[in-house]
């Protein structure tokens, strides 16, 4: 499977001023950059908690700017909802500023694919290279399995793993029981980033069936406000929206192979399908690795 095309792609800078979308809880949005997420502040009367840092060190120190300006003396936390560059990479601006929480299975995927992920983000396009020129890892501070509940103080943050999806370890945060950051779960105006075999044959971590199924509890949890990963922020209707999505795959998929149409020609089908009933979606070269995700391999069709 071959990479999306980004070479058109605006230099991936986190800019603009944080916005309050509920009482204490800002979003610095991505602007529709697909090079940059949306990244959350939520402060707390003790505690703030600073989710995603754009990618690089120059976009984390940057958001660190803003997250000390809102939080003032209070402590701070950084999460990330998963491992991709473009979330994760600026962590290092955040040591010895804020104690730094990852799943323990976000953690280990970063160990086993971050290099490799650093490497092909750096051949994407010049701008994405210069930003990623000094990226260092960092470990977290905590580490959890599970859930793990941050009191900020009069503002509750749920960390919860969920695995596998669109990564291996992705993470949502719920703040105060009603609003979703859901990582990239969950996008707005666009198709659902399924990375599946992005680095080769072997690279099978997302899992689309596992992905509806997340996407049928988060809808449970009925949130009032969705941060998406990437894209506006809205309400539970995008959850409902990247369902669809996902399930029409996965099921014109089981029809497809059960006919015996190979993936190339089902991916050419089913890419045309999307396109004419999602028209107002971006990032319609992920459609292709859905079909794939959902075929298991180009192989197992044949």
């Amino acid at each position: 499977m071959t990479t999306p095309d980004v070479t058109a792609m605006p230099a991936p800078l986190v800019q603009g001023d944080p916005r309050e979308v509920a009482d204490g809880v800002f979003v610095i949005p991505d602007q529709r950059n697909p090079a940059v997420p949306n990244i959350g502040i939520v402060v707390g009367d003790r505690a703030a908690l600073v989710i995603d840092t754009g990618m690089g060190p120059r976009n984390g120190a940057y958001v660190l700017d803003h997250a000390k300006r809102l939080a003032g003396d209070r402590q701070l936390y950084l999460t990330i909802t998963h491992y991709h560059p473009e979330h994760g990479f600026g962590a290092q601006a955040f040591r010895g500023s804020a104690t730094i929480v990852y799943n323990g299975t976000q953690h280990r995927e970063l160990q086993r694919k971050g290099a490799d992920d650093l490497a092909m983000f750096k051949g994407f396009a010049e701008s994405i290279a210069a930003e990623l020129a000094d990226v260092e890892f960092v470990d977290p501070d905590i580490t959890y399995d599970g859930e793990l509940r941050l009191d900020l103080g009069g503002r509750t943050a749920l960390l919860r793993e969920w695995r596998p999806a669109h990564t291996h370890g992705d993470q949502t945060v719920l703040v105060d029981g009603n609003l979703l950051f859901s990582g990239d779960l969950a996008v707005t105006r666009m198709f659902p980033i399924v990375p599946y075999m992005m680095h080769g044959p072997h690279d099978t971590d997302s899992d689309g069936n596992h992905w509806i199924d997340i996407l049928d509890q988060l809808l449970a949890l009925a949130p009032q406000i969705v941060v998406p990963g990437h894209g506006e922020v809205t309400d539970v209707s995008v959850l409902h929206e990247d369902r669809a999505f996902l399930a029409h795959i996965r099921d014109r998929v089981a029809e497809l192979k059960a006919a015996g149409v190979p993936f190339e020609e089902a991916a050419s089908q089913l890419g045309n399908e999307a396109a004419s009933r999602w028209t107002t979606w971006d990032r319609g070269e992920f459609i292709a690795p859905t079909v794939l995700a959902f075929y298991g391999s180009p192989e197992a069709s044949a």
